[in-house]
C-alpha cells in the first residue's frame, strides 16, 4: 500500500499514509487517535477489533500537510496476534506505552520487539510514545529508552521516543513530523535501492 508512493515534498500527499497505532490495553492509543482527529480529548473504552481515521495533519511549519489513514487496534492479549494482520505494508508503527505502569514495561518491550521483528516489518519506521508524561510518576526518557531496550532494536528499524500527554495532544505533532521525517527517508533509500538494481 506504501512502498510504491512518491516522496513526500510536495505540500499534499496524494495517498495517505498508513499508520498502525499498537501498545498494550490502557496505553491510551485511542485517546491518541481522537486527540489527533479531533483535537480534543474523547473519553474512551477498550478496544474490542480497532478504530480507524484518516487525518490530515500539519507538519511543523504548518505550510505542508499530508494525509495519515490511522488504525488503533486493540491492545488486549487476545488481540495482539491479529496486530500482524494491520501493520503488513504499513509505512510507519506508532507504539504508545504508559510512561507510569512501570510494571507493565517488560511487557510492553516484548510486544514491541516482537513485532518490529517480523519479516515484513524490517525498516518500517517507529515512533513510540511515552504517554501520560504529564503525571507526577513517569518514568523520564531515559529510563523508558533503556527498559523499553530501543537500542537493541535491528539495525534496520528507524524510531524516535517522544515524550507526550495524549489527553492535551501535547508531544503528538512533533512525533509525527518526526515519522514522517523517517518514513520519507526510508522511501528515498528504497528508490535508491531500485535505482541501482535496474543499473546492473
Amino acid at each position: 500500500m506504501g512502498n510504491g508512493l512518491s516522496e513526500l515534498t510536495c505540500p499534499l500527499s496524494f495517498q495517505p499514509l498508513h499508520i498502525v497505532i499498537l501498545g498494550l490495553d490502557c496505553a491510551g492509543k485511542t485517546t491518541v487517535l481522537y486527540r489527533l482527529r479531533f483535537n480534543e480529548f474523547v473519553n474512551t473504552v477498550p478496544t474490542k477489533g480497532f478504530n480507524t481515521e484518516k487525518i490530515k495533519v500539519s507538519l511543523g511549519d504548518h505550510r505542508r500537510t499530508t494525509s495519515f489513514h490511522f488504525w488503533d487496534v486493540g491492545g488486549q492479549e487476545k488481540l495482539r496476534p491479529l496486530w500482524r494482520s494491520y501493520t503488513r505494508c504499513a509505512d510507519g508503527i506508532v507504539f504508545v506505552v504508559d510512561s507510569v505502569d512501570a510494571e507493565r514495561i517488560e511487557e510492553a518491550k516484548t510486544e514491541l520487539h516482537k513485532i518490529t521483528r517480523l519479516a515484513e516489518n524490517q525498516g518500517v519506521p517507529v515512533l513510540v510514545v511515552a504517554n501520560k508524561q504529564d503525571l507526577r510518576n513517569s518514568l523520564s526518557m531515559t529510563e523508558m529508552e533503556n527498559m523499553l531496550a530501543l537500542g537493541e532494536l535491528s539495525a534496520a528499524t528507524p524510531w524516535h521516543l517522544q515524550p507526550a500527554c495524549a489527553i492535551i495532544g501535547e508531544g503528538l505533532p512533533e512525533g509525527l513530523c518526526k515519522l514522517h521525517a523517517m518514513i520519507t527517508k526510508r522511501r528515498k533509500m528504497l528508490r535508491q535501492q531500485k535505482k541501482k538494481k535496474k543499473r546492473r
